[in-house]
């Protein structure tokens, strides 16, 4: 299998996670790169996420590293870039600014075979993806993709372990989130009264876009789920506090937490389990999509519970390549059953 060819737009904190994970896959190449921002600048943040400085050069307006080589450009827009001049088969917008199916098809129009999204749609496209829950449902006609984003993963990961055992009544959960690059550090009058206000300074009470690709994806929650956001002055490391209110049987908190162990074993790239006092720094470099904090995991009635659990973008960055790999794979068993 020759190795998947990426074409990237967007180099901010998860893109340069993925072009970080990128140089370690051996199945896949970051070919070409879009961003607005200074080519020099660009590179020198990109060292500084290898940890090393000096691994990644700037030679004639190409990322060079480990044997790798980038070509770096910029555009605005989706569709500014000839993609199929760069023979890519996947396009990763990580801008985190175009959500939107129509936003997204011009990378089709620009050559891409499919575009995968780093963020939440807010419309229909052709496939929301939660790696570990619905990522067999993948079909070879899908073109434009979201991979969720870390916190709907990690929440849809956490309620269906539980509810395979124990039937979900309801389920409420509060995403404390690490604040994000399209927040202010200083007030500053944008498009939403709480948003404008420092991202550095306060606790501010979000939306939860996860509510509803959650719901959708997992039917069986329809109706039965509430969800809010917080996002909080810290760098890296965001938490979930999950509270569930079970159907027709009560469970034991050891048998929760068993629970929670075993689907770790069975799907070590994904769930962890960790019974350490941890903090949100703790969580940087972890590239599982859930992290589960078996401290935190307590009785909250004789058929409630309350679950604490912890993930990083890296971990997102991670699913993004699995994705991608999940579409490549498909694609050559279909080829390979057709000839």
């Amino acid at each position: 299998m020759s190795r998947i060819r990426i074409g990237m737009m967007g180099l901010g904190h998860v893109g340069r996670q993925i072009y970080k994970l990128a140089l370690k896959d051996e199945s896949s190449e970051v070919v070409a790169v879009s961003d607005i921002g200074r080519p020099d600048i660009l590179r020198h943040l990109l060292d500084k996420e290898m940890g090393r400085s000096g691994e990644v050069q700037l030679e004639d307006n190409c990322l060079v590293s480990s044997g790798s080589r980038t070509r770096l450009m910029s555009a605005e827009r989706p569709g500014e870039i000839p993609w199929d001049v760069f023979e890519v088969d996947f396009v990763i917008d990580a801008t985190g600014r175009f959500r939107s199916s129509a936003d997204l098809a011009p990378h089709l129009d620009a050559g891409a075979a499919r575009v995968v999204t780093s963020m939440l749609p807010v419309d229909e496209i052709d496939r929301v993806i939660l790696f570990g829950v619905n990522h067999e449902e993948i079909e070879r006609e899908d073109r434009i993709v979201s991979a969720g984003s870390a916190s709907t993963t990690a929440t849809a990961l956490a309620l269906k372990t539980l509810s395979d055992r124990y039937p979900i009544e309801h389920a409420s959960m509060t995403s404390v989130h690490a604040y994000t690059s399209d927040q202010s550090l200083q007030d500053y009058a944008g498009a939403d009264y709480r948003r404008s206000r420092s991202g550095a300074r306060n606790i501010i009470p979000n939306d939860a876009p996860a509510l509803r690709w959650i719901q959708e994806l997992m039917p069986e929650l329809q109706g039965r789920m509430t969800a809010y956001a917080l996002n909080v002055p810290v760098q890296t490391g965001s938490m979930l506090d999950i509270t569930v209110s079970l159907k027709d049987r009560e469970a034991d908190i050891d048998s929760v937490r068993n629970l929670f162990v075993d689907a770790a074993r069975a799907q070590p790239e994904l769930i962890e389990t960790t019974a350490d006092p941890i903090v949100s720094s703790d969580v940087r470099g972890c590239d599982k999509s859930l992290l589960v904090d078996l401290k935190g995991c307590m009785p909250a009635g004789s058929r409630m519970l309350k679950i604490l659990a912890w993930h990083e973008s890296l971990g997102h960055a991670r699913r993004i390549l699995d994705v991608i790999q999940a579409y490549s794979e498909l694609d050559e068993r279909i080829d390979r059953e057709a000839a």
